[in-house]
């Protein structure tokens, strides 16, 4: 498949500001909170007054409470101009924020399958949430459905949403919803290469689809192939790749920007994880199509650094590869040597995502960046330490409490991470300048975070997020959660690089 056979059909509803409910729409979602003496339902000037109050006691009626993400769906009275009402529950009232609409109006999204048009009250509460919450909930990936398994009529995902503003034609309002649109979109960018199957997304295709998507947003691109890779000796990126015929990329996307502070962006893009000659468990191990969440949350991010014209300059590496065994594949106990000179003994060869980032960072750094973010799915330790939804971020001490402190802001929920001293000795080889794991499982997160320290050039503030839990659910929706990729941390990323856009 080449890139120009990627699919172009938008990833979610088309999104739409409206004054009013339109005569088309044919469900309104409305938020309910657990109010003192019962449900409060927030329904803006969308309904009329005797109309909301028969709304709200037809919701008490069939018991809603207005609990988090409660759904409760009635026929409407006569009068509303819709069909249904559809109220989704934002939990008490003082804890009704961003993120909680956020993940409201994703859960009213997946439930509003089938239907053409809806229209929202929850806008009213916080537009840019709420688009991204309606968007990315009803984001689904059925490319690879035949026509007999592909959704039915009723069961396409949501096509139109209206969102309720007191000023439709106001100009703060269309800024707001381009914004929450172009986020969203990039998020689900994301979602949808690491929910590309392996047999259709691998390096060079991987490389050619960063590739279109960059040149489209106006960023300058270049790919090294394992030819590149080998004259320019990046022993990393090509030690991973060589077990598979499917031979490694590195690909720099870089936003210029227009001045101020620079930022580089590496992400992990391992489009399939055997772990090589230290072979997986078979069980569970079809999920490591999602081995390059890190890259595809990268390229996502930078290509909408670009879309939202900010300031800030941002370079991008990604570097590809797949990780198999064969008669050409690493072994453990081989020595490469990373790309700036550092030599490695592979002890483990599933310790293979740090192997690609320190070559990508060790180059990245040549460019004297002022910040450094990596984002892979590294470790299994994360998720023992911190669950599948909270990234663990590591690195300079003052630039991982930003990124951590505005992931919490932004609900991706980032957790800052210590690198302890005493770890760095257990990283020594007897025959190469640094083993690529410990000779224990304590710390395994931190250790690997370590690892990468070592190839950060002084001086340059750094950024580590772990998502190897968090890029991918493979459990059941929540919020604006399918299953499959869910596009953390992009919506962490660009924060970050708004915020240093503002603020240096």
């Amino acid at each position: 498949m080449s890139a120009a056979k990627t699919p172009t059909a938008p990833l979610g509803p088309e999104l739409a500001l409206a004054g009013s409910v339109a005569e088309s729409v044919e469900v309104l979602v409305i938020g309910l909170t657990k109010g003192a003496e019962g449900p409060e339902a927030s329904v803006g000037d969308a309904l009329d007054d005797a109309t909301a109050e028969a709304v709200l006691a037809g919701l008490v009626a069939v018991g809603a409470t207005g609990k988090a993400e409660e759904l409760t769906r009635i026929p409407a009275p006569a009068g509303s101009g819709v069909a249904s009402i559809l109220a989704v529950g934002l939990g008490d009232p003082d804890d009704v924020d961003a993120q909680r609409i956020r993940e409201g109006a994703g859960v009213a999204a997946r439930a509003l399958a089938g239907t053409t048009v809806a229209a929202t009250t929850l806008s009213s509460l916080d537009l840019g949430a709420a688009a991204e919450g309606f968007y990315l909930g009803a984001y689904t990936f059925t490319r690879f459905k035949s026509a007999k398994s592909a959704p039915k009529d009723n069961g396409k995902p949501l096509a139109r949403v209206e969102l309720l503003v007191e000023e439709p034609g106001d100009q703060e309002s269309a800024s707001t919803l381009a914004r929450s649109a172009a986020i969203a979109e990039a998020v689900a960018t994301a979602r949808e290469f690491v929910n590309t199957p392996p047999s259709h997304l691998f390096p060079e295709e991987f490389a050619a689809r960063a590739e279109a998507l960059g040149t489209a947003a106006g960023l300058e691109v270049e790919i090294l192939d394992e030819k590149a890779l080998e004259k320019g000796g990046f022993g990393g990126i090509l030690g991973v790749g060589k077990g598979s015929s499917r031979q490694p990329r590195l690909v720099r996307l870089t936003h210029k920007g227009s001045g101020g502070k620079s930022v580089a962006l590496v992400g992990k893009g391992i489009t399939f994880d055997t772990g090589g000659i230290s072979i997986k468990p078979a069980a569970g191990m079809e999920n490591m199509t999602s081995d390059m969440g890190g890259a595809a949350a990268v390229v996502a991010t930078v290509v909408l650094a670009a879309k939202l014209g900010l300031k800030v300059g941002v370079d991008a590496w990604v570097p590809m590869a797949e990780n198999m065994p064969s008669s050409t594949a690493q072994r453990p106990g081989d020595v490469l040597t990373q790309y700036g000179g550092t030599t490695v003994e592979v002890i483990n060869t599933d310790a293979e995502g740090r192997l690609i980032l320190a070559d990508a960072i060790v180059r990245a750094c040549e460019e004297k960046p002022d910040y450094l973010i990596d984002t892979a799915t590294l470790t299994g330790a994360q998720m023992v330490a911190l669950g599948n939804r909270t990234p663990g971020v590591m690195g300079t001490d003052e630039f991982r409490d930003r990124v951590a402190r505005i992931s919490q802001q932004i609900g991706e929920n980032a957790w800052a991470m210590p690198l302890p001293g005493e770890l760095r000795a257990d990283l020594n080889s007897k025959v190469a300048d640094l083993a690529n794991v410990t000779n224990h499982r304590w710390g395994g997160m931190l250790a690997a975070a370590i690892y990468l320290k070592e190839f950060v050039a002084e001086g340059v503030q750094w950024a580590h997020i772990d998502v190897a839990g968090p890029a991918y659910n493979t459990g059941g929706p929540f919020g604006f959660t399918g299953k499959g990729g869910t596009g953390v941390p992009v919506r962490t990323m660009i924060s970050v690089l708004e915020d240093i856009d503002h603020q240096g």
